[in-house]
């Protein structure tokens, strides 16, 4: 997708999102408590399970959903709160549906320019302010589809339907742009080349955006930093290096990535496990759970495990190994793998300091505070 100048208006485009202790009620709460900061510019990915909230906090932001309780702020405007409602077209704020919901009668160029202010927009037999035509050519230059403007939708590819939805959210210059699982309907090897190039539009513009998705490689892919919601609430918010590394609760160690969440006893900055004893970043005592993931689990020839599985993916191989105990857990290495199933192996640990949780010892991970 070639860039094109956003001109004057570009000042408009890098401003903050912020959620304070949002609640949306339908018959049932949906938010029960969220707190969400997106800076200037930033990308930020809410990844979460099917039913947890996301895509109600997104039409919440986009004014979609009323606010029961808490706050929305867009830059430093208030729009929307138990007393407030800023309707959607007022709050700067553009929507990319997950079917890209264009009009299947309307070309490629009309529907660009339904997203215009209403006395801009495409009417009958093609005829539009001449401001409004320009606005249009910009958009389906800077996606990459100045030659598709007479064309139905029915006729381009997913792909190019989607950048037809992303040009239509542009056209009125948004602050902020929200993504509704947009690239879930396309195939997997469409998906990564479409998604890779709207993350390169997006911050050659420098808008702030915020997708919603509960696919965790798109999520890393695409966050500066990722939001991970469950049942309603915002669990953390951290980069996505930081989700990994550091998750604040074994739920979520386990949901982002794969996770051996092991039995053992801490003392302090160790822990004793079925793998021996690990070093710990936290300091905890007593009875723990700790987080190993199948990186740090290291195989080599001996005993004390049996290889029972291999998931052989080309690039790596996740090696499951039945322990004496009957503890499984997942060894991942690069490379074809160097044991078959039933083989005999050792199995260790690489000595990287890893979190232990307790009843008393969840790790304090940062989530984002409200900005003043």
């Amino acid at each position: 997708m070639p860039h094109t100048d956003t001109g004057a208006d570009s000042e408009l485009i890098a401003l903050v999102v912020r959620a304070k202790d949002l609640r949306v009620n339908r018959s049932v709460p949906v938010l029960k408590g969220a707190d969400l900061v997106a800076a200037p510019g930033q990308h930020l990915v809410i990844l979460g399970p099917s039913g947890c909230g996301k895509t109600t906090f997104l039409r919440a932001i986009a004014g979609l959903e009323p606010v029961e309780q808490g706050e929305i702020w867009v830059g430093s405007q208030l729009v929307a709160s138990s007393s407030v409602h800023m309707v959607p077209e007022k709050r700067r704020v553009g929507l990319v549906f997950q079917d890209g919901a264009l009009f299947p009668h309307m070309s490629v160029a009309a529907n660009v320019a339904y997203g215009l202010p209403r006395g801009h927009r495409w009417r009958r037999f093609g005829r539009t302010s001449d401001r409004g035509r320009e606005a249009v050519r910009m958009m389906l230059e800077m996606v990459g589809l100045e030659e598709y403007g007479d064309r139905l939708p029915g006729s381009l590819s997913g792909g190019q339907q989607q950048r037809v939805a992303l040009a239509r959210a542009l056209v009125p210059r948004p602050s902020v742009l929200l993504f509704d699982e947009p690239f879930s309907s396309l195939d997997s090897n469409l998906r990564a080349g479409v998604r890779s190039e709207v993350a390169q539009l997006l911050r050659e513009l420098e808008i702030t955006a915020i997708f919603v998705t509960h696919d965790q490689t798109e999520a890393f892919e695409l966050g500066d930093e990722v939001a991970v919601m469950r049942d309603g609430v915002l669990v953390q918010q951290a980069t996505p290096a930081e989700l990994y590394d550091r998750p604040a609760d074994p739920w979520l160690a386990a949901f982002v990535g794969e996770a051996e969440l092991l039995a053992g006893y801490a003392k302090g900055s160790e822990a004793d496990t079925v793998l021996g004893r690990i070093p710990l970043a936290n300091s905890v005592s007593g009875p723990v759970e700790v987080l190993v993931r199948p990186e740090e689990i290291v195989l080599s020839s001996g005993y004390g495990g049996r290889v029972v599985g291999i998931a052989y993916c080309g690039h790596d191989a996740l090696i499951s190994v039945a322990l004496a105990g009957g503890t499984v857990v997942r060894s991942r290495a690069t490379g074809a793998p160097r044991f078959a199933v039933g083989a005999e192996v050792s199995v260790g640990h690489s000595g990287v300091s890893t979190l232990a949780y307790g009843s008393s010892s969840v790790p304090v991970a940062r989530v984002a505070e409200t900005v003043s």
